[in-house]
């Protein structure tokens, strides 16, 4: 029989639920038993919604508040010592103000912390809190949130499968906070941790449990490969009669094979939507007593599962292993995608065609069922209807007029190495826009959004549901873009920015404005902690029908004597951060919106906006995971930004954006998209994300080193970013820096926002009379 296997399901609710509560939480609009009752009603609603489609391995510990790897540096007792006093003062348990702190710093009652580094998850647009390592680092086990989940599902009546992060993956994904150690040497004193929790699950009767392995997918080194199989056989040895699931994605094994088949598990998950292939190889090498987990419904796209195609891999599974060693599975966790496509009503943003070729979490539940049973050969009438309009909408988008525009075709096919180069080099437009701009030394300038009050969030509802006019809406905006530019000149601050107040999303705002994009009421994905978005969905060739934000950028400038910067979002961005077509390479669908952007930044320039913003925070999110694949994704990844940035006078100052991610082994790349200013997430760091810009390769353009971390509400003093900035100058000259916050300050409170850009624009003079 084949069994159903789900790796996670997405955990903010419907409807945002968490976010709303975790928010109201922080904001001590509500009791810690409200948020906890929340949380409950989404853990039961996700298993019983898993019970109801038939899923066979339901996953527990999959819920989070904030973030799953924050929850196991807290279950394995690694607290930085920052947070100590804390710990101290709510004794040493699983706390919620503790994991907060953690999570987002504190500041409060004499108390004051910075949070925990932040930086994306693998290849996903998912962020992470980065764990914190030392060299005497001592491992505990402090929460047991992952047995609370297991008992409260099966008190339910619902016998789920605890999942965890591996202890081999949880290392490599860490930092070490000082020198003359690698983390990875910390294992043995991890692992038994990990023997304890299994201990505690076996004795609670739990049957199976997911260890997470994505690193087995990924480049290893021979110390890394040779721990994998010493560390499970302890595991396996603590788990008793538990069936151990190793679990990867994202990435094919390839090289790594013959080390997760030979792993003393029961069963081997293979992400076969990333990694199509290596199911044929694989096979080949798995041992008797191995089953598989196919993980063939994809779990971090919104596209319909293809049946037919799917069912010829189960079928090579199934020849080859027999039905009782396959388990039907996503590739993913579902998190990544949003929670239920019947919750999407509006055939304007989402015309019922596109919309029949969508799947969420919900829906691709339903399709691993569905596959399983049409592999079992026993279909009942109501599945062979399914499999039958499944067909159907296959064939659909194979066909659709929707998609295909000959004009983008041919435009995009013709672009030349030309229409990706600046006319001048650096050097000479760095000079031409000093004549023009006449900038003081460390110029000061923000990334871009500014506070969207609950008053601006109600305007755009309120448009949208007619209750206020196009003129009333326009007006408001108009008043609050109005109030920012005279906040931004009494501050000081030298290169202004409109405040973003029309806009959504960095994302979602351009994708409403682009030919080929679909959008969802409803269809809300997890970014980081209360933080979710609501990807576009890319669905055929994208093109700008018309001026996207000239209006507002032009409005802004004419308030003003100082410049205004034109704000805009990347092609890679755009890409990475919508559900993209897969019917074509991304690297096509990339430079159609590099089109799409460069007809925006030339009527920008036209307009007199002669500072723009292109920003690419997503641009090393997109690396493959494979250092073989990586080559030829930056040649195009960075030909698309020069694409969409290069066509313009020298004296037009080109401002890119990057954050929570790590730069090092791409830096020549960066510097290759020839920007004249970029600004980077460094603050959480302490400036040390700064040195791959300043280390053997030597970054040729101005950076602007963030001091201000924007995900956090405490408020950083005049004298910590004055700290910042010398720490930035020992390392980068000081003609080349700017001063600026880590990121939009979209999510921001305004009285937090004056009070640390007041003490940036000190900062800066600080550093210029010095």
């Amino acid at each position: 029989m084949l069994l159903t296997n789900n790796l996670g399901y997405p955990r903010v609710g419907a409807f945002r639920e968490l976010k709303k509560a975790n928010e109201a939480y922080w904001a001590k609009k509500s009791s810690v038993e409200e948020l906890l009752d929340t949380a409950k009603k989404i853990r039961e609603g996700n298993w019983k919604t898993q019970k109801d489609a038939g899923i066979d391995l339901i996953p527990s510990n999959d819920f989070s508040f904030y973030d799953q790897v924050l929850d196991l540096t807290l279950t394995v007792g690694a607290i930085p010592a920052r947070y100590h006093s804390l710990l101290n003062k709510v004794g040493n348990n699983y706390s919620l103000d503790l994991y907060f702190a953690m999570a987002r710093g504190f500041q409060q009652e004499g108390i004051d912390v910075t949070a925990m580094e932040m930086t994306k998850w693998l290849d996903t647009n998912y962020h992470y809190m980065v764990p914190e390592f030392t060299k005497d680092q001592e491992f505990k086990l402090t929460s047991e949130k992952f047995l609370n989940e297991y008992n409260e599902a099966k008190s339910l009546g619902i016998d789920t499968k605890p999942v965890l992060l591996g202890p081999i993956t949880y290392l490599l994904i860490g930092k070490e906070k000082e020198a003359g150690f690698d983390r990875i040497d910390l294992l043995d004193k991890l692992v038994p941790v990990y023997e304890q929790i299994l201990a505690k699950l076996a004795e609670a009767g739990a049957q199976y449990v997911q260890i997470d392995e994505p690193f087995l997918a990924l480049d290893l080194d021979a110390k890394v490969k040779a721990l994998y199989q010493p560390t499970f056989e302890k595991l396996a040895a603590a788990a008793k009669n538990i069936k151990l699931i190793a679990t990867t994605y994202f990435e094919a094994l390839k090289d790594n094979e013959d080390i997760a088949v030979n792993l003393p598990i029961h069963a081997l998950h293979l992400d076969l939507v990333r990694g199509e292939n290596q199911l044929d190889t694989v096979l080949a090498k798995v041992p008797a007593s191995l089953t598989l987990s196919l993980g063939i419904v994809e779990g971090r796209n919104i596209w319909k599962n293809d049946y037919e195609k799917s069912l010829v891999k189960i079928k090579q599974a199934v020849d080859a292993l027999g039905k009782d060693r396959v388990w039907v599975a996503p590739s993913s966790s579902l998190l990544h995608v949003p929670f239920d496509l019947d919750n999407e009503h509006n055939e304007q943003s989402l015309p019922a065609e596109v919309k029949n070729w969508l799947a969420f979490a919900k829906q691709k539940l339903a399709e691993v069922k569905d596959l399983a049973v049409l592999a079992e050969g026993e279909v009942d009438a109501e599945t062979a209807k399914r499999f039958e309009a499944n067909k159907a909408a296959a064939e659909s988008r194979r066909t659709s007029p929707l998609i295909h525009k000959p004009e983008v075709k041919t435009r995009t096919s013709n672009i030349t190495d030309d229409d990706a180069k600046r006319t001048s080099a650096f050097a000479d437009r760095k000079a031409a826009q000093q004549a023009k701009f006449n900038l003081p030394a460390f110029p000061t300038t923000t990334i871009g959004s500014f506070p969207q009050t609950k008053d601006v969030r109600k305007w755009r509802a309120d448009l949208k549901k007619g209750a206020i006019t196009q003129a009333e809406y326009d007006k408001a905006i108009a008043e609050e873009t109005e109030n920012t530019i005279r906040l931004q000149e009494q501050l000081d601050i030298d290169v202004l920015v409109h405040g973003e107040f029309e806009r959504n999303d960095m994302v979602e705002y351009f994708g409403e404005q682009l030919a080929g994009y679909a959008f969802t009421q409803n269809g809300w994905v997890q970014s980081y902690g209360s933080r979710c978005v609501k990807p576009p969905i890319i669905y055929g060739d994208v093109y700008r029908p018309e001026d996207m934000t000239v209006r507002w950028s032009s409005y802004a400038q004419s308030l003003t004597n100082r410049p205004v910067k034109g704000m805009l979002t990347g092609p890679v961005t755009i890409l990475q951060w919508s559900f993209v077509r897969n019917d074509q390479p991304r690297s096509t669908t990339t430079y159609q919106i590099a089109l799409a952007i460069l007809d925006e930044v030339q009527a920008l320039e036209k307009a007199g906006i002669k500072i723009i913003q292109i920003d690419e925070p997503a641009i090393r999110e997109g690396l493959p995971l494979r250092k073989a694949d990586q080559k030829d994704y930056l040649n195009w990844a960075v030909r698309a930004f020069r694409v969409s940035s290069s066509n313009v006078e020298d004296d037009t100052q080109i401002h890119t954006h990057m954050c929570y991610s790590e730069f090092n082994n791409v830096i020549e790349d960066i510097a290759a998209m020839d920007a004249d200013v970029i600004t980077i997430e460094t603050s959480r760091s302490q400036m040390k994300l700064l040195n791959a810009f300043a280390g053997d390769f030597k970054y040729p353009n101005d950076i602007g080193p963030g001091v201000y971390d924007i995900h956090s509400p405490r408020v950083p003093s005049k004298d910590e970013m004055v700290d910042l900035l010398r720490k930035a100058k020992a390392v980068v000259p000081a003609e080349q820096l700017w001063v600026n916050p880590d990121c939009g300050l979209k999510t921001r409170a305004w009285p937090e926002t004056k009070a640390a850009l007041e003490s940036m624009v000190e900062a800066a003079k600080i550093l210029r009379a010095e």
